[in-house]
């Protein structure tokens, strides 16, 4: 194939000559690669082809002394599933005001509840990757080696955070919505969902 000279205007017979463009895949080694949150999702909606629905979300406090619930979210009883083509980005984008004293608390349980469709899950696993302004901060990583198809399932994951000192916690009360996360959802290797989120420390009046 003859080269393509791109000094020059291009014709219809050197674009077919052109190998296609290969699109991007984003993989589980890519995201680990991260180093800032990214300003886009890297997936499209219509990616879970699973039939994954998350009807629940809790996050608790596990320290001893202090276990509480700090945010809890559901879909009613009875309300049914969205269908893709009704939704947008907004429904896969938060905003947690977490006030700070979350920043005291080290240990936290994050419980998913979630359904799947007609086929099973294997290697469904979960990435998250937390950010203050373009520093990664805390990185977590789940797995569950196999789902059953058809199945209403509760997953909670659990993990330390790290442990900030004052003038950390400073700048972080005083940045709100500056820190933020990525969750990514893969199946198999295969990139099916992603959310995107952002905190804020500062007081709640």
């Amino acid at each position: 194939m003859a080269a393509v000279d791109y000094a020059q205007p291009w014709t219809d017979g050197d674009l077919q000559q052109m190998p296609p463009q290969v699109p991007f895949v984003p993989t589980i080694e890519y995201v680990r690669t991260l180093t800032k949150p990214t300003d886009t999702f890297l997936c499209p909606l219509t990616a879970n082809d699973k039939g994954i629905d998350f009807v629940g979300f809790r996050v608790r406090s596990l320290d001893e002394g202090n276990q509480r619930t700090l945010f809890e979210v559901g879909r009613p009883a009875g309300v049914p599933k969205p269908r893709i083509e009704t939704l947008d980005d907004r429904s896969r984008f938060i905003r947690y005001p977490c006030g700070p004293e979350f920043l005291d608390i080290r240990t936290i349980g994050a419980n998913l509840e979630f359904e799947i469709g007609d086929e099973p899950l294997y290697n469904f696993s979960v990435i998250e990757r937390h950010y203050f302004r373009d520093m990664l901060i805390q990185s977590f990583e789940f797995s569950l080696p196999f789902v059953m198809p058809g199945t209403r399932n509760t997953w909670e994951m659990i993990y330390t955070k790290p442990e900030f000192n004052d003038e950390w916690k400073a700048a972080l009360i005083n940045s709100p919505w500056e820190t933020r996360s990525d969750s990514f959802y893969f199946v198999d290797g295969q990139l099916v969902m992603h959310n995107r989120a952002e905190y804020s420390y500062a007081p709640q009046y």
